[in-house]
């Protein structure tokens, strides 16, 4: 093919305690259209990071695009990229893995290729770990893993009376520096609670959305990252002690609230948060020849 339309979905990871493990795709897309010219770059970006996100050799979808085409065998004299961001930056909801999984997809439908394996490796490997990578690229519920130096994923269909519901802050939220407030180390109970909310949390968002409150209950990352976002860890606890299934979504600060029903509790102050529902993805990222 010499162009195609590529549609990806947003992602929301982590779902509780399940640390660079849990992904669930969200209704939420980036489009991208790649065009193979005969040299050069050219990119135009419209809607979120438009006038921030680089626009050469630097833009992320275009060093994705570059990077599959090579490990593929797929020869590349010239691109033009023109993207359509829905998904805001920075907010704990995939965009980079996105942009990532838009262009590892982009190189494979340039080649004439189903995305396989490989594909997600390629994807993983630029995020670090595969949650939001997977998520974007399969669609659905994934449970992520390594063996060695191979990123893993598993793919899962979320139980259908799973409501997700986002609360968007405005302000943006870094993942590099969310990290650095993780320490190196957590008591041996704590681990011991994440391993078993995380099985708990597959078993809820699968089967038993009854189970979604106990399923995402966290004592590995939020609290220790709470100085990034202090209201939006402040809504998780007033949602929580409301019974609903609140969390942090990604590196934040944005709040996923597993619903049943689309609604939130009455009561919680939720002053600066835009609350969206956004359905489960169970696609994954869409590629069409224009």
């Amino acid at each position: 093919m010499t162009s195609v339309r590529v549609k990806v979905p947003a992602s929301t990871a982590n779902l509780g305690s399940g640390f660079d493990t849990l992904g669930m795709a969200l209704g939420l897309y980036d489009e991208v259209e790649a065009r193979v010219i005969d040299d050069g770059l050219k990119i135009t970006v419209a809607g979120a990071g438009a006038g921030d996100v680089p626009c050469d050799e630097g833009h992320l979808v275009a060093r994705a695009i570059r990077t599959a085409c090579e490990a593929i065998g797929f020869p590349l004299p010239g691109l033009e990229l023109a993207c359509r961001n829905a998904i805001p930056h920075a907010r704990g909801l995939g965009s980079s893995a996105a942009g990532v999984v838009a262009g590892v997809a982009a190189a494979y439908g340039l080649a004439g290729m189903e995305t396989d394996d490989r594909a997600l490796q390629l994807a993983a490997e630029f995020e670090g770990h595969a949650d939001n990578a997977a998520a974007s690229l399969l669609g659905g519920l994934v449970v992520t893993w390594t063996e060695g130096e191979r990123y893993r994923a598993l793919r899962l269909d979320p139980h259908p009376d799973v409501r997700p519901l986002l609360l968007i802050p405005g302000e943006s939220s870094s993942t590099h520096v969310t990290r650095q407030l993780l320490p190196d180390r957590v008591p041996h109970a704590d681990a011991a609670f994440a391993a078993a909310r995380t099985a708990l949390a597959v078993q809820a968002i699968t089967l038993r959305p009854d189970l979604l409150l106990p399923g995402t209950a966290d004592r590995l990352h939020q609290e220790y990252r709470e100085a990034a976002w202090p209201a939006s860890l402040r809504a998780v606890r007033a949602l929580r002690e409301q019974g609903a299934a609140a969390a942090i979504s990604g590196a934040g600060p944005t709040v996923i609230v597993l619903t049943q029903d689309g609604k939130l509790p009455q009561g919680v102050d939720l002053t600066g948060f835009d609350v969206r529902e956004l359905p489960v993805d169970r696609e994954g990222v869409q590629v069409s020849a224009i």
